[in-house]
């Protein structure tokens, strides 16, 4: 099976298409996000992954819905934007859907293709993109590199590593939010969840620091008309555990490392697809705590997800 990278520089920033003969990946240099991911069944190619039209759409409304965003040095929510660290207090100034900050600082950093290889068995692109505290909410500078892998059996993986030289440790968490839509109504998908405990939200969308029991989607469910913006922690007992999305014969399997323990679901109001967000840590929790990291110094932090397609009609 052979594989290949192309990189298309006609737009404002680069995109990097990773391909074989029935699968290719569309990663943009902007967001360090993927935009497509396309399959090749019987009934044509599917692409799973609810993306943008082109570079300038993406930097124009990356904001409206977040859509496949690299979430960091935090996810989701952060309650009024404000946080203390080492005694000293911070707030966020990026972008705020009141009264909170949402979804880091480098949501629209556009990253330096370091490396493309290809072979026999994968085709893959490093990008890398430095945070320079620009940020007075956040003022540590720290690196940030993707590798982006397309492998064999529709599988597409992306491990990220954080290495910084700050003096002393800085508080992180990240996460992506890609939409996934399988054609047609989410109302006719089934979701499938490693977990059986949902974090506890209070009316803003905070964690209130109790978990709740919730088998909802330990087995295939039906999303007919659920409105999901919820929190789940992933059952450390399974190794590794994973979601499923399914409609129509066709799905996506999702396999985080032990890096994200936690998994956030959204359900946008147009239901034409399904947020499916892998988090190292809960939201707000520069604040409460969960799932909160502290880098230290020259230190390499590495996080792993891989997506998977599969069809009854592949």
């Amino acid at each position: 099976m052979h594989f290949e990278v192309t990189i298309n520089n006609q737009q404002q920033h680069p995109i990097i298409t990773l391909k074989n003969k029935s699968t290719s990946a569309e990663i943009y240099a902007f967001g360090g996000l993927v935009n497509a991911f396309t399959v090749a069944t019987r009934n044509g190619l599917h692409n799973i992954i609810d993306g943008f039209n082109s570079v300038e759409d993406a930097i124009t409304n990356i904001t409206n819905g977040f859509k496949s965003s690299f979430l960091s040095p935090f996810t989701c929510r952060m309650n009024n934007g404000a946080f203390k660290h080492a005694n000293t207090g911070y707030k966020i100034e990026k972008f705020f859907l009141q009264p909170h900050a949402i979804h880091g600082v480098l949501f629209d950093a556009v990253y330096d293709i370091i490396d493309t290889n290809s072979h026999q068995n994968e085709a893959s692109v490093t990008l890398e993109h430095t945070y320079w505290g620009t940020d007075k909410g956040y003022p540590f500078t720290f690196t940030v590199q993707h590798i982006w892998a397309l492998k064999p059996n529709n599988e597409l993986c992306v491990t990220t590593t954080v290495r910084h030289t700050n003096n002393t440790a800085i508080p992180y968490a990240q996460g992506w939010h890609p939409y996934f839509t399988l054609g047609g109504n989410v109302d006719n998908y089934t979701l499938q969840l490693d977990s059986h405990t949902m974090l506890e939200f209070d009316s803003s969308l905070l964690p209130t620091g109790k978990n709740i029991v919730n088998n909802d989607y330990a087995m295939d469910a039906s999303l007919n008309g659920v409105i999901l913006d919820n929190c789940f922690e992933l059952d450390a007992h399974i190794n590794p555990p994973k979601c499923v999305l399914s409609h129509n014969g066709l799905s996506v399997t999702i396999v985080p490392d032990s890096s994200y323990p936690y998994f956030q679901v959204y359900t946008p109001d147009h239901r034409q697809s399904i947020a499916l967000e892998n988090l190292s840590g809960a939201p707000d929790c520069f604040n409460n705590g969960i799932g909160l990291k502290l880098i230290e110094p020259n230190t390499s932090s590495i996080f792993t997800t891989s997506y998977f397609v599969s069809a009854t009609n592949l």
